[in-house]
């Protein structure tokens, strides 16, 4: 299909522009086989045909009807794939998809630049963004909640780059995660005892590790009539049982440079509107410095996640986003992330695609010189999650809550 494509661009952009000038002046609606038997014969009546082999008509034809068929021209068939969770365009002659856990080039192609940056800009204006060469990077959320970015080739060398996650419809549960061998029910247990008891939970990983999957998972063992603040970047997290909740998504700056509502504005507002918790889907520079104050005034229960290579990794990487925005010595920042996260988890995405957790570890205190850590969860050489033996050291509010509760901590 790719090789058809670029050899035949010119004629597939001219057939395609032109179905659809017909079709958007057309007082019909074509079902599919009618759409389908339309370009047909304007392809076999085009005089373009003569320059089109036989054994490749039925590719242009296929070629021409994606575009026409979907408001996603190309993209439409790998998008409505349930087994496709991330499609990644690097120019238009380069398409890979992630399917079952595998990344792999598709045979298909768009027939320019031009039509890949069309389509690019369809995705800004459904959502009302606005993406041009001053403003050429977009990302945001589809109201079916895809996640895209999309980056115009005056900034991407190798041409428009586009990139489109999907999120699965159902919510995953801790269950599921300990029924797809991510953690041992056990140390699921442990960790639904942790949410309950309000500890304040951060959530490390790399880039598509399963952060905010593992993040709505934990969020299940909230209680039910706790109020709930949810902030993010673009929304992704789904939260059903909680019923007196309220969700936050940042607003990027519009054409003019205005309108911009930052995750470091929504953390300072929901600290007025009376949490009971605060989750923040994911911290990436300043805002980590409101996300420490809330957890440490109060909001106990508050979870959040953070690119990391480890656990000791992303800790340093809270004190490098904590200095961006202030000027305080770094033993300072060290004692208030000390007194302010109680526990870190650590997720991992293997070379096979799998997602699993690797590390669970107390963050104890701060003793004046580097972060005392007591890890609970740890992987063996042969990639098993196991348990330290080690006992958590702070079981107040284990204590606390779960007593109220009447459950055992044990």
């Amino acid at each position: 299909m790719k090789y058809v494509v670029n050899k035949h661009s010119r004629v597939i952009e001219l057939i395609t522009n032109n179905l659809k000038a017909i079709i958007s002046h057309s007082d019909e609606s074509l079902n599919e086989e009618q759409l389908l038997e339309l370009v047909e014969n304007t392809v076999f009546e085009s005089s373009y045909i003569s320059l089109i082999d036989y054994d490749e008509i039925t590719d242009v034809i296929r070629a021409i009807f994606l575009r026409v068929s979907s408001k996603y021209s190309i993209l439409s068939n790998y998008i409505e794939d349930p087994c496709i969770n991330e499609i990644m365009v690097n120019g238009y002659n380069r398409i890979f998809v992630e399917k079952n856990k595998k990344i792999t080039e598709v045979d298909n192609a768009f027939y320019s630049d031009d039509e890949l940056e069309g389509l690019i800009r369809m995705f800004a204006s459904d959502i009302h963004r606005e993406i041009n060469e001053a403003n050429p990077i977009v990302d945001a959320r589809l109201e079916n909640g895809y996640r895209v970015n999309g980056v115009l080739k005056n900034v991407a060398l190798n041409g428009p780059i586009l990139t489109i996650r999907k999120f699965a419809n159902d919510e995953i549960t801790l269950d599921d995660l300990v029924n797809n061998d991510s953690m041992p029910r056990e140390c699921s247990d442990f960790l639904t005892k942790l949410v309950a008891a309000k500890y304040n939970i951060f959530i490390s990983g790399g880039t598509s590790s399963g952060k905010t999957t593992f993040l709505n998972a934990l969020s299940s063992a909230i209680n039910s009539d706790e109020r709930v603040i949810i902030i993010e970047d673009s929304a992704e997290l789904k939260v059903s049982q909680i019923k007196n909740i309220v969700h936050m998504e940042c607003r990027n700056a519009n054409s003019v440079g205005k309108g911009m509502v930052s995750m470091e504005m929504l953390i300072k507002t929901s600290l007025r509107m009376r949490p009971d918790r605060i989750i923040v889907g994911e911290v990436r520079g300043r805002e980590v410095i409101d996300m420490i104050q809330a957890m440490s005034t109060g909001h106990d229960g508050s979870m959040s996640t953070g690119h990391g290579n480890s656990i000791k990794g992303m800790l340093n990487r809270l004190e490098t986003m904590y200095l961006m925005d202030t000027q305080i010595p770094i033993y300072s920042i060290k004692s208030q992330i000390a007194n302010a996260l109680d526990i870190f988890v650590h997720l991992r995405r293997d070379s096979d695609g799998k997602r699993r957790l690797v590390e669970v570890a107390e963050l104890v205190g701060f003793d004046g010189e580097d972060y005392k850590l007591n890890y609970i969860y740890y992987t063996d050489p042969d990639g098993k999650l196991m348990e330290t033996g080690n006992n958590l050291t702070n079981c107040e509010k284990l204590m606390q809550n779960l007593h109220e509760e009447g459950v055992s901590v044990s």
